[in-house]
C-alpha cells in the first residue's frame, strides 16, 4: 500500500451505507480497512439484491466495500468482544455504526477504549444523535422524510418524494471520513485520539445549504418546486419537440444568450426578465414563452445550438448514458479490480493517487 492514508489500520464495525462509504473512500486512499461482520449473515447489504453482479454478491454491498478484508467475529459473546478489542489495539481508527450505547454495553464504547488507546480515532455514526434523538431509528428514508428533504423534493406541491439514491447517508459518510482525516491530522500534531460524531439528520440539514441556510438566516420555509430552482430562472427542465431538456441560467449574460440562441432575443429587454429577481418572480410566464420557442427542434438540436452559445444545457440522462458521457469526456468511471468492475473514486491526486487494490470481500476474506 503506498496512498496517503499508507500505515492506517481502520476496524471498520459499520454496516449499510455511511459507515461503509466512508471507510471504502479511506481504503481508496491508502488505509488498511478490516470489515468486522457477522457470522453466516454479514453486513446486511449482502442481502440487498437484485441486482446482483456476474460472482453473485449483491451490487449494494459491492458498490461501498472495496479495498476491505473481511473478519466475522460474533459479538453476543465474551469471546468475540475479546477479538475485536485486539483487533481495536492494533488499529487507528474506529468506526461504527451501532445504536447509541450498544457498544458500551459491551465494553466497547469511547470512554473506556479511548483511557487504554488515547490515540485512537473513535468515529461514531448515527441517525439523530447520541442524545434525546439516541432511540430513533437512522434509516435514510425516515431522516430524508423528518429531515426537511422530501418537502422540497417532488414533482409538485402536495407530492413529497424521496431521492433517488440513498443521498443522505452518502453525505454522512461523506463528513464521517473528513472528520476522521481532521483527527488524524490533530494526532499528528499532539499524538492524542478523539471521538468524532456524525448524524444523518445534522448531515442532511447541512447539506440543504441554499434551502436550510433560507430558513435559518431569512425565516423562509421553503415548498415543493418540483424541477424549478427557487432562487434562480431559467433553471429548470424545458419540454422540446422530442424530449425533456434541462437549461440552467446563472446570470443575466447568459439569459441574453440563450434567448438570442432560441431566437427570443427581444425576451432580454422585457422588464418581466431583466434580471434575475424578476425572472424567479415571473419563472411561469418565462418558461411558457422559452417552451414555446423550443417546440420547433429536438433535445439534441438545441443541444448544440444553446450549448454554442455558451449557456449550461443538456439531455436527462439515464445511468447507461450517464457513464458513456463520463466516458466519453476521459473521466474514465469505471475501474476493474481482479476482474471485477467497480465506480471510479471521484478524487484525482497528482503525487499519491487513490488505489484499487481489493474486490469487494466474500464473508469472512
Amino acid at each position: 500500500m503506498s496512498g496517503p492514508l499508507s500505515g492506517i489500520r481502520i476496524a471498520d464495525l459499520s454496516r449499510v451505507l455511511a459507515g461503509p462509504y466512508a471507510t471504502m473512500l479511506l481504503g481508496d486512499l491508502g488505509a488498511e480497512v478490516i470489515k468486522v461482520e457477522r457470522p453466516g449473515v454479514g453486513d446486511d447489504t449482502r442481502a440487498w439484491g437484485p441486482p446482483y453482479a456476474d460472482n453473485g454478491m449483491a451490487t449494494y454491498f459491492a458498490g461501498v466495500n472495496r479495498n476491505k478484508t473481511s473478519r466475522t467475529i460474533d459479538l453476543s459473546g465474551v469471546e468475540g468482544i475479546a477479538q475485536v478489542r485486539a483487533l481495536i489495539a492494533e488499529s487507528d481508527v474506529l468506526v461504527e455504526n451501532f445504536r447509541p450505547g450498544a457498544l458500551d454495553a459491551m465494553g466497547l464504547g469511547y470512554d473506556a477504549l479511548s483511557a487504554e488507546h488515547p490515540g485512537l480515532i473513535y468515529c461514531s455514526i448515527s441517525g439523530f444523535g447520541s442524545g434525546e434523538g439516541a432511540s430513533l431509528p437512522g434509516y435514510d428514508l425516515l431522516v430524508q422524510a423528518m429531515g426537511g428533504l422530501m418537502s422540497v423534493t417532488g414533482p409538485g406541491p402536495g407530492e413529497p418524494t424521496k431521492v433517488g439514491v440513498a443521498l443522505v447517508d452518502v453525505i454522512t459518510g461523506l463528513h464521517a471520513a473528513v472528520g476522521i482525516l481532521a483527527a488524524l491530522h490533530h494526532r499528528d500534531q499532539t499524538g492524542e485520539g478523539q471521538r468524532v460524531e456524525v448524524n444523518l439528520l445534522s448531515s442532511l440539514l447541512s447539506a440543504m445549504v441554499n434551502q436550510s441556510s433560507g430558513y435559518v438566516a431569512a425565516g423562509v420555509v421553503p415548498g415543493i418546486l418540483g424541477n424549478a430552482h427557487p432562487s434562480i430562472a431559467p433553471y429548470e427542465v424545458f419540454a422540446t419537440a422530442d424530449r425533456p431538456f434541462v437549461i440552467a441560467v446563472g446570470n443575466d449574460g447568459q439569459f441574453r444568450a440563450l434567448v438570442a440562441a432560441v431566437d427570443r432575443a427581444e425576451l432580454a429587454d422585457d422588464e418581466r426578465f431583466a434580471t434575475n429577481p424578476q425572472r424567479v418572480a415571473h419563472r411561469a410566464e418565462l418558461k411558457a414563452l422559452l417552451e414555446g420557442a423550443l417546440a420547433s427542434r429536438g433535445a439534441g438540436e438545441w443541444q448544440e445550438v444553446v450549448a454554442a452559445a455558451g449557456v449550461p444545457c443538456g439531455p436527462i440522462n439515464d445511468l447507461e448514458h450517464a457513464f458513456a458521457l463520463a466516458q466519453r469526456l476521459g473521466l474514465d468511471p469505471v475501474v476493474e479490480i481482479r476482474g471485477v468492475p467497480t465506480v471510479a473514486n471521484p478524487i484525482t491526486l497528482s503525487g499519491s493517487p487513490v488505489e484499487y487494490r481489493l474486490p469487494p470481500p466474500p464473508l469472512g476474506e
